[in-house]
């Protein structure tokens, strides 16, 4: 039994193909539903959606867009069974890998698509970000996170609205559920899978929603596993107060970068004490 929730907006170019493709890979499972949500497309989008005649289809229309993230938990809101899927509706995924991460589960809570191939490596400034956050995120977990906010997934879903109220309603969703999932200490296998160019025009602002994913990716942290952070801030101070004292030494001979490098490796105890009052606090709220 399996729910599968398809986010939508603006999807006009590849929608329709995409659902029947989707509804003829579902027919291996005995009990299934597909619960698209329109996350109020200004195209052709919604009456395309309304001309599909497809077993077990529930449509849910946001009257605006209001995000992502938001329009995934409607979907898991009103999805039926507690095996839920995630997969965009753009084309970017194929269906049949669902069946693929299927296999793991309930075995798992999580079982992630890990994207593979050109089409997810390519792009400046997106590569970098990627590792930045994957970086982070093992740091944090302990584990490692082949793709931190892949939009494939299969998992439990009545352990997702646990922290429904700590999920991000943006882009950032994927990247939050990967935290929560690892923080807590479910089980989550990723399964590598090829991922495609999409169909249309991407709703994604790379610069604004990588610095949403980075505030969610330390907020998270900050909520879960505080003294890791501080430490890592805490190395970092430290580590340039040792580089600016040899710069000093060596090169320079100045009394501002003297100063700059006994503040910024004093003050390693004070931030990392200030992670230890954040894991009291957390433990005690």
């Amino acid at each position: 039994m399996i729910s599968v929730v398809v986010p939508v907006y603006n999807e006009e170019g590849a929608i329709e193909l995409f659902l029947k493709e989707l509804s003829l890979e579902l027919k291996h499972f005995p009990k299934h539903e597909i619960v698209v949500v329109n996350d109020g497309s200004t195209d052709s989008t919604p009456e395309i959606l309304r001309s599909l005649s497809l077993d077990n289809l529930t449509i849910i229309d946001h009257a605006e867009n209001i995000g992502y993230g938001k329009s995934l938990l409607d979907g898991l809101l009103a999805a039926k069974y507690e095996c839920a899927a995630i997969i965009d509706g753009d084309g970017s995924y194929a269906p049949r890998q669902i069946k693929e991460l299927y296999a793991h589960y309930p075995r798992y809570d999580m079982v992630v698509g890990a994207r593979q191939g050109r089409e997810y490596t390519r792009g400046l400034f997106k590569r970098p970000a990627r590792l930045l956050f994957n970086y982070l995120v093992k740091y944090a977990t302990g584990r490692k996170v082949p793709d931190v906010n892949s939009g494939l997934r299969i998992f439990n879903k009545n352990i997702a609205l646990r922290f429904k109220d700590s999920l991000c309603t943006g882009f950032s969703f994927t990247t939050t559920i990967t935290l929560l999932f690892l923080l807590n200490h479910y089980y989550v296998k990723y399964v590598p899978i090829e991922y495609f160019k999409r169909k249309g025009n991407s709703k994604v602002s790379h610069f604004k929603d990588t610095l949403r994913a980075g505030q969610i990716i330390v907020q998270t942290i900050v909520c879960y596993n505080p003294v890791k952070l501080f430490l890592l801030l805490a190395s970092f101070n430290a580590l340039f107060g040792i580089l600016f004292s040899v710069v000093n030494y060596f090169l320079v001979h100045t009394v501002f970068l003297s100063i700059l490098s006994a503040i910024c490796v004093s003050s390693f105890i004070p931030i990392f004490a200030l992670g230890l009052v954040c894991e009291r606090i957390r433990k005690n709220v």
